[in-house]
């Protein structure tokens, strides 16, 4: 009896014992649910809201570069949304995201991949490919730079030293302190140059490629021939970061990967840097882009499926374009190394390749002018040709392909690219505006628009500078200039006007890292020449790819959709030029509140951002400024700015310093 009735009270225990769980349960999803989420997409960042939630109420410290951190306390409000015009819901402040997200890339997210369970192969790096949150998934916070953050160090100094705190990894100094990548000295992370291949320095390294090439002087631009280069697996990038002294720029490249943190290392450093893999998907450069590829113990397999990741290389580099390869296997005798040779020296002989030199553990190989060596193949030669139908300047989520990408008619003519050397280019008509049925001889004497009807002589103008004032019916009137000529001038006058602007909150060194949202021809880019700055000039993905005239042109950028976020690390650049983004983003069915978000985490903590868009759509954005810790510096109408359309308004914005007590107090 005294068993049974002690069993009987302990099943009443264990019931209400779990009915009491489940209740408490309930009531805290009911409690967190009911507060995290967008106005546009629900609940996101399920896993994290609950931390978030807790930050809700937490203080800010702001200040700017030469202010105590400390000296500045601005308690949230404890009101969170506040009621805007025709209904809408503005909120008055964001949460802030765990201090486990300060260096989130919402696309390239490895907890997302596990989440969702995607089925990816990894022997094909997949999961270091672009893949983004569906809407409801996205992160609805900002998120906090890591504790200790400064301002960071400026240009040129840049290039060579890092604050530790912005990226507190030391591993790779660790891992790599016989290769000279970086070194951990105090408070600051030090780079001598080195690299897996060039311990003893990128700018000797350099040399003696252009030694090697029989270039003049040593000096690998080749009497301003190379300007464009692609570094594939760069590491921290001292490769492009010496490069620049040449007047060559490269597009550094590395995944994601076990070494982390080395894209971001180099965007910290001021130079420029992208995140992408030699995946299964094109990279998002069009074709002929690069006068160099560059792989210095990359570790990349290029012999795997058919050759194709060495195809996509193929496809980037312009006619007489250089591979430039150190790796074991250009110099091992072992079975294995030699091997790889074998069937790589066959591969790129099949694709007309031939080797321009190759010296102790490095090979240069070159790639035809023309399609002829291509013609002379016996049939059935490996790998093919691609489809005549291939468009080779697609790239948005576009498959790689294992073919050879044969070059069009004009080049063939032309043998070459036709480009003039750097820096002639950047004013010279881009050769291939033919490829917008256009020729050089339009281009020279043909119509900027100035009103809002036009002849249909325009129409290729239009789509080639995306100009806002085009119309889809065309009259007579048209002026005939220099295109290139009258659009950079009018875009050196509107740079001029910007930084009459800015100039209360910049010195010559505050900026380094600059993006173009919408590059057009890269006319915003071109205009900054003069000054110690890059531009990574984007394209749309739904556009006219004019993204290939602008690296004709002897400048780089990559196609985007700005309805999904961009792949680079939080706190990367220091200004953004947004001209018509937030109202083409619109247009397209997207949040432009995601895009605010976005270009707050890609937004250095005192960085700038440009809004040129029409008048209502900046009154929207400025709604949201007290929310993302923004601040409005300056506008301009079109009455005070001549180079404005009509309807076109210009707000520059800075973006605060702040950080969360809870991160104020890790760093003490």
């Amino acid at each position: 009896m005294m068993r049974g009735r002690a069993d009987g009270v302990q099943k009443k225990l264990l019931v209400t014992s779990v009915c009491v769980a489940v209740i408490f349960l309930g009531f805290l999803l009911l409690y967190y649910g009911s507060f995290y989420g967008s106005q546009n997409h629900g609940a996101s960042a399920l896993e994290y809201g609950s931390r978030s939630l807790r930050k809700l109420g937490s203080s800010y410290l702001g200040g700017d570069e030469d202010a105590d951190l400390g000296s500045k306390q601005d308690e949230i409000s404890t009101k969170f949304w506040q009621e805007g015009e025709e209904d809408d819901v503005i909120p008055n402040s964001y949460p802030v995201c765990d201090d486990r997200h300060s260096e989130l890339i919402p696309c390239l997210d490895r907890n997302l991949i596990y989440q969702t369970r995607l089925k990816l192969d990894l022997s094909l790096m997949e999961h270091y490919e672009r893949h983004c949150p569906q809407p409801e998934r996205r992160y609805n916070c900002l998120i906090p730079p890591p504790p200790g953050y400064k301002v960071p160090i400026k240009w040129p100094r840049s290039r060579d030293e890092v604050w530790k705190s912005n990226i507190p990894h030391t591993h790779l100094a660790h891992e790599k302190s016989d290769q000279n990548w970086m070194v951990v000295k105090g408070e600051k992370i030090v780079f001598p140059g080195g690299g897996t291949h060039f311990h003893y320095g990128a700018d000797k390294y350099i040399a003696l490629l252009a030694n090697m090439l029989n270039f003049s002087n040593d000096n690998l631009n080749n009497e301003g021939r190379i300007r464009t280069v692609l570094d594939v697996g760069c590491g921290v990038a001292s490769f492009g970061a010496y490069l620049l002294s040449s007047d060559i720029i490269a597009m550094s490249l590395a995944p994601n990967d076990v070494h982390q943190n080395q894209i971001q290392f180099a965007l910290e450093r001021g130079i420029p840097a992208y995140l992408g893999v030699l995946g299964t998907k094109r990279l998002p450069y069009p074709s002929r882009s690069f006068e160099l590829a560059h792989c210095s113990r990359c570790r990349i397999d290029w012999l795997q499926r058919d050759g194709i990741l060495l195809l996509e290389l193929d496809r980037l580099l312009r006619p007489g374009g250089y591979f430039a390869y150190s790796s074991p296997e250009a110099y091992a005798q072992d079975e294995e190394d030699l091997r790889i040779w074998r069937e790589m020296s066959a591969l790129v002989e099949r694709m007309c390749w031939k080797i321009a030199v190759k010296k102790n553990q490095t090979v240069i190989w070159v790639k035809p002018l023309t399609n002829d060596c291509y013609m002379e193949r016996e049939p059935g030669t490996q790998p093919p040709l691609c489809r005549s139908d291939d468009d080779p300047d697609a790239v948005w989520g576009v498959p790689m392909e294992a073919c050879i990408t044969p070059y069009s008619d004009q080049t063939q003519r032309a043998k070459g690219s036709g480009l003039v050397p750097w820096p002639a280019r950047l004013t010279a008509p881009p050769p291939r505006l033919a490829d917008f049925g256009y020729s050089n001889e339009m281009f020279e004497k043909d119509t900027v628009i100035q009103s809002s009807t036009f002849s249909s002589t325009c129409i290729c103008v239009c789509i080639v500078l995306m100009l806002s004032a085009c119309a889809d019916t065309c009259t007579h009137k048209k002026m005939v200039y220099d295109i290139i000529d009258v659009v950079q001038e009018v875009w050196q006058r509107r740079v001029e006007n910007y930084w009459n602007l800015l100039s209360p909150k910049i010195k010559p060194d505050t900026l380094r890292n600059l993006m173009d949202m919408k590059a057009n021809l890269g006319s915003f880019g071109a205009a900054l020449k003069s000054k110690d700055v890059w531009v990574m000039n984007v394209v749309p993905d739904d556009g006219p790819n004019t993204l290939k005239l602008i690296y004709d042109r002897g400048l780089i950028g990559t196609v985007h959709n700005w309805c999904e976020a961009f792949s680079t690390y939080p706190r990367t650049y220091d200004l953004l030029h947004a001209w018509t983004v937030f109202s083409d983003v619109k247009n397209k069915g997207c949040s432009a509140e995601d895009l605010l978000i976005e270009m707050d985490r890609m937004l250095r903590p005192t960085g700038f951002i440009i809004i040129r868009d029409k008048q209502p759509m900046v009154e929207f954005i400025k709604k949201y400024l007290p929310a993302l810790h923004w601040e409005a510096v300056a506008t301009a109408d079109p009455k005070s700015d001549p180079e404005q359309d009509e309807d076109d308004i210009v707000l520059i914005i800075q973006k605060k310093l702040w950080l969360t007590s809870e991160s104020l107090r890790d760093s003490e």
